[in-house]
């Protein structure tokens, strides 16, 4: 029987639910990212074009707040995506390098779980086993948790750019004397390099954006720029606040932005 290849869009009904879920999906960030620009103190009602609020997250009331709270969540965020792509990068290299060994299944199991599990569950798993060690909860826990969530995030690009570099080039560095480890760093990480990138972008913006874990660890007086905005808006939303969520929705779209220009000019070679 011959294949008949089916167009999806000419389903009764599909552009209508592709439309409701494109608004359900980007209206509420549309209208956060124009309040943003609001002159009004008010964040209903509109009064032209302005850049206050954006001048009063650096140099208003609660500035030094958001500063501190900016510094912590990239420096936390740069090194937890450093770290994790790394541990990612050797547990790709075990799992789809390493040949058939015992427990892979299982251990490809453990390093996807974070991805399954209840965000929620490892929050409070987290805090468990911090507090059962006696490590004191601020900066570091707060790291060290942020590193073990992002690991399967990095790893399933960085394992998928791996499953798609043929061994063949690997042996033939090795037919030309190269050791295992020359052919690894000088054939085979080059061309995963943009996988890694990848891998380390997605986990940027993974520990950049996350609340639920780092509200759980982090200790008193130690905040990132979501457990800010979240202790901001219990008293009230304030337009400087969107002004802040436009500026992280800004740094999210450009990591998405040079992880796709990554992957499609590595496409084309």
């Amino acid at each position: 029987m011959a294949h008949v290849n089916e167009n999806i869009k000419t389903y009764k009904g599909f552009r209508t639910i592709t439309l409701f879920c494109l608004v359900v999906l980007y209206a509420p960030l549309v209208i956060v990212t124009i309040y943003s620009f609001n002159a009004s103190q008010s964040i209903t009602n509109w009064e032209g074009l302005s850049l206050r609020w954006y001048a009063d997250v650096f140099t208003g009331p609660e500035s030094a707040k958001f500063k501190t709270a900016a510094f912590n969540s990239f420096t936390i965020a740069i090194m937890a995506a450093t770290a994790s792509t790394m541990i990612a990068t050797l547990a790709a290299t075990a799992m789809v390098r390493g040949g058939q060994f015992r427990l892979r299944t299982v251990s490809f199991g453990l390093i996807s779980l974070p991805l399954m599990v209840p965000e929620i569950v490892t929050a409070v798993a987290t805090l468990i086993f911090f507090n059962a060690i006696g490590f004191t909860r601020g900066y570091l826990t707060i790291l060290v948790a942020h590193i073990a969530f992002c690991i399967p995030f990095a790893y399933l690009p960085i394992s998928a750019r791996m499953q798609g570099i043929e061994d063949s080039f690997e042996q033939a560095a090795m037919d030309l004397y190269a050791t295992r480890r020359q052919a690894f760093t000088r054939i085979l990480m080059p061309l995963m390099a943009p996988g890694i990138i990848s891998g380390f972008l997605l986990a940027f913006i993974v520990s950049l954006d996350d609340f639920i874990i780092t509200n759980f660890v982090k200790g008193a007086g130690v905040e990132t720029l979501p457990t800010a905005i979240f202790g901001s808006v219990k008293q009230g939303i304030k337009p400087n606040i969107m002004a802040i969520s436009t500026m992280l929705l800004s740094v999210s779209i450009v990591m998405v932005t040079i992880s796709y220009f990554v992957s499609k000019s590595d496409s084309t070679k």
